[in-house]
């Protein structure tokens, strides 16, 4: 592990290097350092324009109106639709984690209807499915690389539902001296292990945490090895995973 002069006071996760791939380290860095953790920083995408320049996305909020609701997935997704729907209070807004929220909020002028508890695609249609009382016309703003989860399940529960791609993300040369220093490297995102997997190859820090089931299944299947996977699949339960394993692992040092 890191350096382990850092004081226990510091966190339950002092001295410990936990790489974070996200283009922004956000939430899930705030989350991580308030348990003193070392946040290592090293993104491995970045966002740029949709292969048709945001055409589609541009003709679909031209014509807003016709849908019930906007859902983005990820801070760039909010910025990408945020201010054209700040004109709009008749269509509700919903957002997948609270960091897309505030985003998606701050660009709009107005509070966001809907964000899950469980800061995953997937729960946001369990909540969707529950709160709509008829069918919806729904516009998902996301990634080229997003899963299909929400879309299917929104779809399933008799919504008409509208995906564009409002960003693509792009591939980018990691820095390996940083990534080899790591303690811990976390997964909030299928997407996530794919990156990695594509910049990395099946390489890995001594621990892996993985957000939920479905992240932890396609870093296996790629062939990256997950040790945990946390019971709330949130940021809060993915640090707390983080944390189980990192004491599991201190746990022989300490005898």
């Amino acid at each position: 592990m890191a350096d382990q002069s850092v004081p226990p006071s510091a966190g339950s996760l002092a001295g410990c290097r936990v790489l974070v791939t996200r283009e922004r380290p956000g939430e899930l860095g705030r989350l991580l350092a308030e348990r003193g953790a070392d946040v290592v920083h090293v993104p491995l995408i970045a966002a740029a324009d949709a292969p048709d320049g945001g055409a589609e996305l541009a003709m679909c909020l031209d014509r807003v109106e016709i849908f019930d609701w906007v859902v983005v997935t990820s801070p760039m997704g909010a910025e990408r639709v945020g201010e054209a729907l700040g004109k709009r209070g008749d269509v509700s807004l919903a957002a997948v984690g609270t960091a897309t929220a505030q985003r998606l909020a701050e660009l709009a002028g107005r509070p966001v209807d809907l964000v899950p508890a469980t800061q995953l695609a997937a729960a946001l249609a369990v909540e969707f499915n529950d709160m709509a009382t008829s069918p919806q016309h729904v516009l998902i703003a996301q990634a080229d690389r997003a899963a299909d989860t929400m879309s299917d399940a929104l779809r399933e529960g008799g919504h008409d539902v509208t995906v564009v791609t409002a960003y693509s993300t792009v591939l980018v040369e990691p820095d390996t001296a940083a990534v080899a220093r790591a303690d811990v490297l976390v997964l909030a995102s299928g997407s996530a292990a794919v990156s990695w997997v594509e910049a990395l190859g099946t390489a890995r820090p001594p621990i892996v945490a993985a957000i939920g089931p479905s992240t932890a299944a396609k870093a296996n299947d790629l062939g990256l090895e997950v040790d945990g996977v946390a019971a709330d699949h949130s940021l809060v339960g993915l640090v707390d995973e983080v944390i189980r394993l990192v004491m599991q692992a201190r746990l022989p040092d300490r005898r």
